[in-house]
């Protein structure tokens, strides 16, 4: 099993905080280009099969995008992106058959729920040996937060009838901003950012 540990680095405070919370909106983009990519290779999550292959390949693009965000190293960037494309494709499995694959407002608000709980508890385990008990919050405010990426996205007018992987840039860069707490956090724990699997 991979644990997660930090990678020794000298304290930085001259670094500016927005430089960090700016690499996270910036990963926003993680969200509409993983999900054109599934778009075009897996095409519309309208079965099982098409919810993991794309959730897999949503999560590998989106995971890779937010471990640059957090400057992880190497094999940190692996276990993040693995961990978010293995909660992606469960979660959207998952929440795409309990609304029996509807794209109502209702409906994708509670299947953004369901993924985005799958993804925080994929990224909680990676989390953890960093953050300790914080990172068992991570879930439910990643639920709460992909829940509004698909209200605004829906509310914005996207043809979510197209029944895409993930929510799009609308939705993508509220959740970015939403969840711009993570890099503060672990901002705030000994060490660097950085983690890697030992």
């Amino acid at each position: 099993m991979t644990s997660i540990t930090a990678v020794p680095a000298p304290h930085t405070p001259t670094r500016p905080v927005r430089r960090d919370v700016s690499r996270w909106l910036i990963s926003f983009l993680g969200f509409p280009l993983g999900g054109f990519a599934a778009l075009l290779l897996t095409g519309p999550v309208n079965n099982t099969t098409a919810a993991l292959t794309g959730g897999l390949l949503t999560g590998v693009v989106l995971g890779a995008a937010q471990a640059w965000a957090l400057r992880l190293d190497r094999r940190a960037l692996v276990a993040w992106a693995f961990a978010t494309a293995i909660g992606m494709a469960v979660g959207l499995a998952v929440g795409a058959n309990l609304v029996r694959f509807s794209s109502g407002l209702a409906e994708l608000a509670l299947q953004g729920a369901v993924c985005g709980a799958a993804v925080g508890l994929a990224q909680a385990a990676v989390l953890w040996r960093r953050t300790g008990p914080l990172a068992l919050a991570w879930p439910a405010y990643l639920a709460a937060a992909w829940a509004a990426g698909w209200t605004v996205t829906t509310l914005a007018g996207i043809v979510v009838e197209e029944r895409f992987t993930v929510f799009g840039a609308s939705g993508a860069l509220v959740v970015a901003l939403l969840t711009s707490v993570l890099p503060l956090v672990l901002r705030a724990r000994p060490g660097s950012t950085r983690v890697s699997a030992a």
